[in-house]
């Protein structure tokens, strides 16, 4: 079998392959790249696994006139960059120790011991550079099967790396075949060691959810997680019970598509705050407090104070929530909260109000404008304007009497 697509002819990957081959190493391409390649998805990264090392690899690069950064040197990994497309070249390698966060790995020439360290044996396939398929370990049919399945016993290549947990959901979510159930032996061992996960930093917790609730449909692999307690582990108080129906109105909706829809699925499992468990951005957690504010509110007043986007996402949380459909009419109304303009100002109300009464004031304006339907004009809503009677000046005192004279 072979793989194609236009990366493989890549002038800058073709320069890097033949520069290994040269001096007489392999140049294999491996992972995420021959995976997506063999399904027909998008190959954005490319790795290549090489029995090169990496001084071998910089000096390789450097000859052939091509930019070798050291991005992690330490572990096997060179960046070669080749004509403007970047490229992780790695030296096989085998597992010596590990603490079940960072191993410690010796280099290897067996392309063997390198497929044996990996995570799923979709993921352990590679590729010469004419895209022949290479299969050390038997993962094609798994990958042809869309069965995600750990590489060996599920329990040792957890206990090598506890992140495998929420990537085995992920990697579930975005390749396997809901239809045909996940691994028994991958749930086992992920039930019996998620309490791991507490060894894991909430940063790289974060990073594997929001790639995980990005996917088309990730509900079946969030209920998994929580029947096995990962999802209580990381996320306490959540359901993933609304998360289904969430997806289903989205694939009913247009303009719902990728751009922040994880957010959206995280705020519809509900719990506390995920801002720390996840270690959300400013941004991203303001984002979430908008979400959940406008979820209180009707969708014209919502797509008013938030914009239409907001709107719409909260809509889809509500309906998601309560097991109800969208109501009739909402996206009109979103549409027209988007577009209304409260029409009084500040200054039309001073100087007779001012500080705390001007603030009541305007409040009162707009919560009358909103229920009106926005339809209450600047004239009508400031004829409801009591406007106070300025008090009269004080008088002066009379002036002293001049005193008797004598």
């Amino acid at each position: 079998m072979k793989i194609a697509g236009d990366w493989l002819a890549h002038p800058g990957t073709v320069a890097l392959c033949a520069a290994l081959q040269a001096a007489g190493h392999q140049a294999l391409f491996v992972g995420g790249c021959v995976r997506n390649a063999l399904l027909g998805a998008e190959v954005a990264d490319i790795d290549i696994a090489t029995d090169a090392t990496p001084p071998q690899v910089t000096d390789l690069a450097a000859a052939a006139g091509l930019r070798a950064v050291p991005t992690g040197f330490d572990h096997g990994t060179v960046t070669v960059v080749a004509l403007g497309r970047a490229h992780e070249v790695t030296t096989f390698r085998r597992d010596i120790a590990t603490d079940g966060r960072r191993a410690t790995v010796a280099y290897s020439d067996r392309i063997e011991e390198d497929a044996a360290r990996r995570d799923f044996t979709m993921n352990a396939l590679y590729a010469r550079p004419d895209g022949t398929v290479i299969d050390p370990l038997g993962g094609l049919p798994d990958l042809l099967a869309r069965r995600v399945r750990f590489v060996g016993d599920p329990a040792a290549r957890i206990a090598e790396d506890r992140l495998r947990i929420l990537r085995f959901f992920r990697f579930h979510a975005w390749y396997g075949d809901p239809a045909a159930g996940m691994d028994p032996a991958a749930l086992a061992a992920i039930a019996a060691q998620q309490e791991g996960l507490d060894q894991i930093s909430r940063e790289r917790i974060g990073h594997e959810m929001r790639r995980l609730l990005a996917a088309p449909d990730p509900a079946p692999a969030v209920a998994a997680m929580q029947a096995t307690g990962t999802l209580g582990r990381i996320l306490p108080g959540a359901e993933p019970r609304a998360l289904a129906p969430l997806v289903h109105l989205e694939q009913r909706v247009a303009g719902t598509g990728p751009a922040g829809r994880w957010l959206r699925r995280l705020a519809v499992l509900g719990g506390p705050d995920p801002t720390a468990a996840l270690r959300l951005s400013r941004a991203e957690a303001a984002a979430l407090a908008r979400l959940n504010a406008a979820s209180a509110l009707p969708p014209a007043e919502a797509a008013w104070r938030y914009g239409a986007d907001v709107a719409t996402d909260a809509m889809l949380v509500m309906a998601a929530s309560l097991g109800a459909d969208l109501p009739p009419g909402w996206q009109d109304a979103i549409a027209k909260g988007a577009a209304a303009r409260f029409p009084v100002a500040a200054a039309d109300l001073m100087p007779g109000l001012q500080g705390a009464a001007l603030g009541a004031a305007l409040q009162r304006l707009e919560r009358a404008w909103i229920d009106s339907g926005f339809t209450l004009d600047r004239a009508r809503l400031l004829a409801a304007v009591p406007h106070p009677t300025p008090a009269p000046a004080p008088h002066s005192p009379p002036p002293p009497s001049a005193p008797p004279r004598r």
